[in-house]
């Protein structure tokens, strides 16, 4: 019968052939291979069990570091936001207050335009009402060949007032070119207004026509400038123009005015003696 405790070849029994050069080693090269295997087996589950370890911190840290980068990222940007937002706020504000000066600015040049109009249509009437008076004085007889003699003699004064304000406005044209250029040097163009302003202030053929307030009122009010591409130096400034009509006027109503001063300055000292 066989032993069921002890079947054969279940239980590792020792070689009954001894050990000898001829006995068989099979089962001693079988422990020998089953260590190392057992080893590796147990070294690559450790590894790989410190492996995944290691995978799951360096994820957990770099969703931490995404995170972290991520809140800075979205601070900065809401910053910036607010900082243009701001930014663009101010920027608003700025333009509003320019565009409110402008239209101040705007303004006071129509209501100054319109009072050296209503000026001007006045020292018309006054010119034509002297022209009138000139010619029925002129067919009155004698006393036309007075007021004819008169105002030759103010005609010199007249050329010389008239070439004044020529020149004047020559040097006008160069001052607005200069203010409107986007190269020449604001010191330029101020040195142009002040020797403008000696000039009018020393000259004695052109004090009764009260220029220097006029001048500083242009420098103060006129910033009419042409297209970026105009080349025409006369087509900048607005009420520089008006002004210089105004003061042409200004010239032919002077004019009659002294020559009806000298005559009646003639009449009076021979009374006087």
């Amino acid at each position: 019968m066989n032993n069921l405790n002890d079947p054969p070849r279940w239980n590792i029994q020792p070689d009954p052939r001894g050990r000898g050069a001829g006995a068989g080693d099979g089962n001693q090269w079988n422990y020998a291979l089953l260590v190392p295997m057992l080893g590796l087996a147990a070294f690559r589950w450790i590894w790989t069990r410190e492996s995944q370890r290691e995978i799951q911190e360096v994820k957990a840290q770099y969703d931490k570091d995404v995170s972290i980068i991520k809140s800075e990222m979205e601070a900065r940007y809401r910053e910036t936001l607010t900082e243009r937002r701001r930014a663009a706020a101010t920027l608003e504000l700025e333009l509003e207050k320019e565009r409110q000066r402008v239209k101040g600015y705007r303004q006071a040049l129509v209501s100054q335009s319109q009072q050296l109009m209503e000026e001007r249509k006045q020292l018309q009437q006054e010119r034509e009402a002297l022209e009138e008076e000139k010619q029925w004085l002129v067919k009155s007889g004698a006393a036309g060949a007075v007021l004819h003699d008169a105002l030759e003699r103010e005609d010199g004064w007249c050329s010389r007032a008239t070439a004044t304000l020529k020149d004047l406005e020559a040097q006008l044209v160069e001052r607005q070119n200069a203010y409107c250029s986007l190269i020449q040097p604001r010191e330029q163009r101020l040195e142009m207004e002040k020797n403008m302003l000696l000039k009018v202030v020393k000259d004695p053929i052109v004090a009764e026509l009260d220029l220097e307030s006029n001048l500083k009122d242009i420098f103060k009010r006129d910033k009419h400038c042409a297209d970026l591409l105009n080349m025409d130096k006369r087509r900048n400034g607005s009420l520089m123009w008006v002004y210089l009509k105004y003061w042409h006027l200004q010239v032919a109503v002077q004019k009659h005015k002294r020559a009806a001063e000298a005559i009646l300055g003639e009449k009076i000292q021979p009374h006087a003696k």
